[in-house]
């Protein structure tokens, strides 16, 4: 892959569709709704960060053994 594309990515893009989320807040217990959960998503992003590098490793190992689609 060409360095001109970017630096690669720690987790996958945003969704661009709406999200499933439930409408209470794991880390709190609190409705979503109700106030600004960003304290909420730092934990949550630590308690995810080992868990998305996983997820990110298969994704570059499974693009790594896909074959090309129109190999010259």
């Amino acid at each position: 892959m060409p360095e001109s594309a970017g630096p690669e990515r720690e987790r996958p893009t945003m969704a661009s569709h709406r999200l499933d989320l439930p409408n209470r807040c794991d880390i709190c217990g609190n409705a979503r709704s109700t106030r600004k959960h960003q304290a909420c998503s730092r934990i949550r992003q630590k308690r995810k960060s080992e868990e998305w590098a996983a997820f990110m490793a298969e994704r570059a190992a499974a693009k790594q053994n896909k074959p090309r689609r129109y190999a010259h």
